[in-house]
């Protein structure tokens, strides 16, 4: 895992190796500088296959120059494809599979590799670089190209920047928390978006985005249940080990969930050590799985280590949260994931993760409102009016306003798009404005449930989840590795019928409840899960209190563009007198101000 830059800027060395030491904790074991072809190639390496000198990188190829961040799963059978058409490797690394495979292939590599990355390629004689990124977006990748000019990144920190804000992005952020792709924060920085390469020509200042994996139109196999059962096993199994391939210690982080417990029991089956395994917990019960995680361990015989944290162990990790998440970043679960990596760092530097499990077999809870709520939009729109015209909500207290809206939604996917977008918007800002690239992903099923999978896969996994995960865990030069986020789990899981994930009965994730059944026994996971999250609201009002009312004064909010200052203010009052719990919005607000004052922003509401 790695940072990487390229730029055609004229930069010295000194420059890029500021650049470069911004985000040197993406990878502190060795850092690459080169300046050839009036290009500037930089890269910050986390070893963890090959860690002999000769797979530093940049890389060079002839004409070829390679910066890659990231790990191929299954560059092993790439490499002996390659070798079977004459091609000869000297590192043992996965880069020079990338790269010559590239040189061999063309842009047809992206096919046939399978793993998470983010790289660019300098092809000297076409004068052309080509940049990619994975299917999923597990990686970042931001670019500049402004009249021929080119700056690339795994971060946004190291860039020109120009401080003119996307004031739309904004807006976005307002609403969600994160500023999903192809958008930064900045108007002249983008992110590649997932899946998707993208040529840059030097030549004649041209540049074009090719998309080469995406969500297509669901079609259901006919499948029995327990065939998918036995080939969605074999599949997590496989997913599991490639992800296992490692130079460095490994571990598996261990919460008390379905997913992490599965990818636990299918690496503990399948190693001949015991697999060390890795939980954080909490002083308070409710936010504590660690007993849980335990037994989990304690059944698969694996090396675990517990390390139970405490109120003023998170709240330490604030300013780190404001110097790794670069870009506003409002997900409070940013700051659990920097501790958890915090203390699993002295033990691994790989490490195996259930994220992405939620997504595919339909289990958060928003799945469960969709699947009850079905039936009422089934009522004709006219009527579902003519019932929100007459009825006394105030009636049902805090929730009556909330039914009365959902009840107004002409379709149960305009419902779906308001779980990613939000009900009680903060921006003034129309949502139909900025919401057409993902509009898409509501359309490639008839299933209310699987559309919204494919908002979670497509919106808010690459945007929030992976970012979350990404983030935290380089800000301690540790690899995260997700075998759910495997294409291949993604597109076998959207040709299931839903109620082979989504039980008859209920039972969200029912198929991977399945599978860990034969590891581990269903009275011991079998039970709510409590989350990763922190006590915000009793922050806002009590340790971080000062510091949320200096950065939501009114001279700070008349800065951020789109914000409807009446109601956020109307929220902040409220939540402290608690008479409502608007710690959500609260702390967007402040991430969003709070980042503008640390990068010296100075810009104006229209």
């Amino acid at each position: 895992m790695c940072g990487i830059y390229l730029t055609n800027h004229k930069l010295t060395e000194e420059k890029t190796r500021e650049k470069l030491n911004k985000i040197k904790y993406r990878g502190p074991d060795y850092q690459g500088f080169t300046q050839f072809y009036n290009l500037t190639f930089g890269h910050n390496r986390l070893s963890i296959i090959d860690l002999d000198s000769r797979s530093h990188q940049p890389m060079k190829e002839n004409d070829y120059s390679i910066v890659f961040n990231g790990e191929i799963y299954n560059y092993k059978s790439v490499k002996r494809k390659l070798e079977n058409e004459g091609v000869v490797f000297h590192t043992a690394s996965d880069t020079e599979v990338l790269l010559k495979g590239f040189i061999a292939w063309g842009e047809d590599i992206l096919q046939e590799v399978n793993g998470m990355f983010a790289f660019a390629i300098y092809n000297q004689r076409s004068n052309q670089v080509f940049a990619a990124r994975d299917r999923l977006g597990v990686k970042p990748l931001y670019y500049s190209w402004q009249e021929g000019m080119l700056e690339i990144c795994s971060q946004l920190s190291p860039m020109d920047s120009s401080d003119e804000l996307d004031d739309e992005a904004i807006a976005i952020f307002l609403e969600t928390g994160y500023i999903p792709s192809p958008k930064s924060i900045y108007r002249n920085i983008k992110k590649l978006i997932p899946g998707t390469y993208t040529i840059f020509d030097l030549n004649l200042s041209t540049f074009k985005n090719v998309s080469f994996w995406d969500l297509n139109k669901v079609a259901i196999r006919k499948i029995t249940y327990n065939q998918a059962k036995k080939e969605l096993h074999e599949l997590l199994i496989d997913a599991v080990l490639i992800r296992l391939q490692s130079d460095v210690s490994h571990g598996c982080f261990l919460s008390g969930g379905i997913d992490s417990a599965l990818v636990a029991s299918l690496a503990s089956a399948n190693l001949k050590s015991p697999l060390n395994t890795f939980t954080i917990g909490f002083e308070e019960a409710q936010f504590d799985e660690s007993k849980i995680a335990r037994t989990f361990s304690e059944h698969l015989g694996t090396n675990h280590k517990t390390q139970v944290c405490t109120q003023k162990d998170l709240l330490s990790l604030i300013d780190t949260f404001f110097k790794v998440y670069d870009e506003p970043f409002a997900d409070s679960s940013a700051i659990p994931s920097l501790l958890l990596n915090k203390v699993t760092k002295p033990n691994a530097t790989v490490v195996l993760s259930g994220d992405g499990g939620d997504e595919s077999f339909l289990g958060y809870n928003h799945f469960l409102w969709i699947k009850k709520l079905i039936p009422i939009f089934m009522i004709p729109h006219l009527i579902r009016k003519m019932v929100v015209k007459g009825f006394p909500f105030r009636l049902l207290g805090k929730r009556g306003n909330s039914i009365k809206n959902i009840l107004g939604y002409k379709r149960i996917s305009d419902f779906i798009q308001h779980i990613f977008t939000g009900f009680d918007p903060l921006s003034t800002l129309p949502q139909q404005t900025w919401f057409k690239h993902y509009q898409k992903y509501l359309h490639l099923s008839a299933a209310p449930l699987q559309q919204a999978a494919d908002l979670n896969l497509r919106f808010w996994l690459e945007n929030d989840s992976n970012v979350k995960v990404d983030r935290a865990s380089m800000a301690y030069s540790v690899e995260v590795r997700s075998p759910f986020l495997d294409y291949r789990i993604i597109e076998f899981a959207r040709s299931l019928p839903i109620h082979y994930r989504f039980g008859l009965r209920g039972v969200r994730k029912k198929i991977l409840k399945d599978i860990l059944q034969e590891y581990i026994p269903k009275s011991l996971f079998d039970k709510p899960k409590k989350g990763f999250s922190i006590p915000l609201g009793k922050w806002i009002c009590n340790e971080l209190n000062s510091e949320i009312k200096y950065y939501l004064s009114d001279d700070k909010l008349d800065r951020i563009p789109h914000l409807n200052k009446k109601k956020f203010k109307w929220f902040l009052e409220n939540h402290f007198k608690e008479k409502a719990d608007y710690s959500t919005y609260i702390w967007r607000v402040y991430v969003m101000s709070k980042w503008m004052s640390l990068n010296t922003i100075k810009a104006s509401a229209e």
